[in-house]
C-alpha cells in the first residue's frame, strides 16, 4: 500500500498531467476510495495547491492557477529539459537572465545524484549573435504585453534616432520578436497609421489607457505585416509555415531563429511563424522545439509534419 506522502505526490502528478480529472477515475488510477481522493485534495490546497472540486455525478478535480506559486512536480524528462533551458537563458529582458542563473543552482540543489549526472553532462555554452543587442526592461515588456492583452492604448515616450523620447500614443495590438528584439505592432493615434516601436525604446508612462475594438491589419497577418516592414524572407525561402507552441514566447525566441516572428498568446503559449528551404525543414525546426504544438497551417505544413512523425515512427520500430 503506498503511503501518504507517495499517495500525495502521485495525484499531483496526475492533476498537473491533464486539465480535468472525474473523481472515480483518479480514485482508480491512484487504488483508493473517493472519500481518500477527498482528503489528499484537501491536503494539497494546505500546501498551497489551488485544486477545484465540481460536484454532481460527473464531479472531478481541476489543478488552477493560484496567487502565489507553489512547489512544482517534474518528471526526470521535464528536470532535465528545464536544466538545459536555464542553461542556455538569454532573452535579452533584464533580470530574466539572472533569474535563470538563480533557478538553476536551485534546481540543481535538490535533484536526485543520478539526474544531475545527466544534467552535467548537457553542458550547454549559449553563444550570442554578435553585435549590440539592447537589453529590454522586463517591467516595460510586462506592461506592453498587458496593454496587448487588455486592448488598451498605451502612452509613452518613444526614444528616436537622436536619442530624444518623443510622446506616442497607440493602440496596442500584437507584441512580437524578430531578429533578436522585441517589438509593439500598433496603430498610432496622433499619425493615424500602423507602426512598430521597439520596446526597448519605449519608456511606458503611468496609467493605463483607454480600451479600443481591434483593427484589420493591412496585411494577412502580423507576420506577414512585420515581415513586409523588415525582411524579404517571403522571396528568401520557398516555404513558410505557422504553429502555436506551448512554451513561453521568450523561451522560444531563443530557438527560432532570426527571420522567425513569435508572438505571445499567454503566459505559456506562443504563435510562431517560420521559413525554410522546404516543408520538411519547417516541420524539423518545429519539431526541434521539443513542445507540445498545434500547426496552423498551410496545408503542406500538416503534411509535412504527418510524413515527419511517419518517419519518426519508422525509426523507433526499426
Amino acid at each position: 500500500m503506498s503511503t501518504p506522502s507517495s499517495r500525495l505526490l502521485a495525484l499531483l502528478s496526475l492533476l498537473q498531467a491533464r486539465r480535468d480529472w472525474p473523481g472515480g477515475v483518479l480514485a482508480d488510477r491512484l487504488g483508493v476510495s473517493p472519500r481518500t481522493v477527498r482528503r489528499d485534495v484537501d491536503r494539497l490546497r494546505e500546501l498551497g495547491y489551488p485544486v477545484h472540486a465540481s460536484k454532481g455525478p460527473d464531479g472531478g478535480y481541476r489543478l488552477d492557477a493560484g496567487t502565489h506559486m507553489p512547489p512544482l512536480l517534474l518528471d526526470d524528462e521535464q528536470a532535465v529539459a528545464l536544466v538545459v533551458a536555464l542553461q542556455t537563458a538569454s532573452t535579452g529582458v533584464s533580470g530574466v537572465d539572472e533569474a535563470a542563473v538563480r533557478a538553476l543552482a536551485t534546481l540543481r540543489q535538490v535533484m536526485p545524484a543520478r539526474l544531475r549526472s545527466a544534467a552535467d553532462a548537457l553542458q550547454v555554452t549559449a553563444v550570442t549573435r554578435r553585435g549590440n543587442r539592447p537589453e529590454v526592461d522586463q517591467q516595460v515588456l510586462l506592461g506592453v504585453g498587458s496593454a496587448v492583452r487588455a486592448h488598451e492604448v498605451l502612452r509613452f515616450d518613444y526614444e528616436g534616432g537622436n536619442g530624444t523620447g518623443l510622446p506616442r500614443r497607440a493602440e496596442a495590438h500584437h507584441l512580437v520578436t524578430w531578429g533578436g528584439r522585441w517589438y509593439l505592432v500598433g496603430f498610432d493615434l496622433d499619425r493615424a497609421d500602423w507602426r512598430t516601436y521597439r520596446v526597448d525604446r519605449m519608456t511606458l508612462k503611468t496609467g493605463s489607457g483607454p480600451r479600443f475594438a481591434p483593427r484589420a491589419l493591412p496585411a494577412p497577418d502580423v507576420a506577414a505585416f512585420v515581415a513586409d516592414r523588415f525582411s524579404s524572407i517571403g522571396s528568401r525561402w520557398p516555404a513558410r509555415g505557422e504553429a502555436e507552441v506551448d512554451r513561453p514566447a521568450a523561451e522560444i525566441a531563443r530557438w527560432a531563429g532570426r527571420d522567425a516572428l513569435v508572438e505571445p498568446l499567454g503566459d505559456d503559449r506562443c504563435r510562431v511563424v517560420l521559413s525554410a528551404w522546404s516543408w520538411d525543414g519547417v516541420a524539423a525546426t518545429f519539431a526541434m522545439f521539443g513542445a507540445p504544438l498545434r500547426a496552423v497551417g498551410p496545408p503542406e505544413l500538416v503534411d509535412a509534419m504527418q510524413r515527419l512523425a511517419d518517419r519518426m515512427e519508422a525509426a523507433v520500430r526499426a
